[in-house]
């Protein structure tokens, strides 16, 4: 990643959590929030990532995208589902090639990690996801069950390990697509934070924010950097879905809050777990992928009728997989986005539009 000096940190985080935006609250009024520092940054400033190694012929940025992958908090501490998808991970990355992985949170079961020097980072991680071609940048965000730990202690384990990439609760990444004048951009979001955990209801729907200030302190700064981007391709990343058939269906939370922003700003697409499978629903010109086959498999589609009528164009979650993830390969004019299964082959290709300004 791209260093900066300390100073230049300092006010970068200050920007991020000194803020005066207007902002809708769970209802239509409109009221204005000053967001106050805090010990603890919650965002981080978005910098362009060092691509100093790729290849000078390259044009284009590929990446893989996992979340539920979390593991068992009993040993072996890691399932057969994880240590296949881990497999396959790393002969795709050396096959198609990739610059990163996004871990769309559950990164650890069930109930996160106590501290930094949990063994659960070299059980169920460093040991696991062993290929060299995984040795890239992990760019992580957490989900309902690391909520339940220390996400702090997740946090932290960036300064240990060289690949595990966690600066904050939520954050923006920046790309420049190699040899094409195009860009990319990534807010990795902390849905928990902004909705609640679902963990705390016995039908797992989350029913509001922990802390209203700090949800809003998130919507305000996504607000900010949604309608700041110029970028070519723009992505959204967080562990809730917006819209998903299976088991926990579309968030009510984020079709409220996140939806009408994804739409309003022309967002290239939205990327989550939470259900454990593999979805593409594909609405409003925005392409919704559901990668959270890495750990546990589930076919429940209880929530077919609960999306939007024609826009499912993918699903799986048989057991017979052995797990899955999602490639993506950006290019000059197009985001051409791969499901695998881990049993070895691709089960379904999409290919989504740059973002038009017009």
């Amino acid at each position: 990643m791209l260093l900066f000096s300390k100073a230049a940190v300092t006010w970068r985080e200050r920007k991020c959590r000194l803020t005066r935006q207007p902002v809708a609250v769970m209802g239509p009024t409109l009221i204005y929030i000053l967001i106050v520092a805090t010990p603890l940054a919650y965002c981080y400033p978005g910098a362009f990532q060092n691509q100093s190694k790729l290849d000078k012929n390259r044009t284009s940025i590929k990446f893989l995208v996992v979340g539920d992958w979390g593991g068992e908090p009993h040993a072996p501490y890691v399932t057969a589902v994880e240590k296949a998808t881990a497999h396959e991970m790393g002969k795709i990355a050396e096959q198609m090639g990739a610059d990163f992985v996004l871990a769309v949170g559950d990164n650890f079961y069930y109930n996160g990690v106590e501290s930094v020097d949990s063994p659960r980072f070299k059980e169920t991680f460093e040991s696991v996801f062993t290929a060299k071609s995984l040795h890239i940048p992990w760019y992580v965000i957490a989900g309902n069950h690391d909520h339940r730990g220390n996400v702090k202690a997740e946090i932290e384990y960036s300064t240990k390990s060289h690949r595990w990439k966690f600066p904050s609760y939520y954050y923006e990444l920046n790309f420049n697509i190699p040899n094409t004048g195009k860009t990319l951009t990534i807010i990795m979001l902390d849905t928990i934070m902004l909705c609640g955990n679902s963990d705390d209801f016995a039908d797992e729907i989350p029913r509001g924010p922990l802390n209203e200030l700090e949800a809003n302190r998130q919507l305000v700064w996504l607000q900010e950097r949604l309608a700041l981007s110029k970028a070519d391709f723009l992505l959204v990343a967080g562990h809730y879905p917006v819209w998903s058939v299976s088991k926990h269906g579309p968030t009510q939370c984020l079709l409220e809050r996140l939806r009408p922003l994804l739409i309003k700003y022309k967002a290239t697409s939205y990327l989550c777990g939470h259900d454990h499978n593999l979805q593409y629903i594909e609405e409003s010109d925005i392409g919704y992928v559901v990668s959270g086959a890495g750990n546990f498999l589930d076919p429940n589609v209880n929530h077919w009728n609960d999306v939007p009528k024609g826009s499912v164009k993918f699903f799986t979650g048989q057991a017979s997989t052995m797990g899955g993830f999602v490639h993506a390969e950006v290019t000059k004019n197009e985001m051409i986005v791969t499901f695998y299964q881990s049993k070895g082959t691709s089960l379904y290709r999409t290919v989504l539009s740059q973002r038009n300004f017009e």
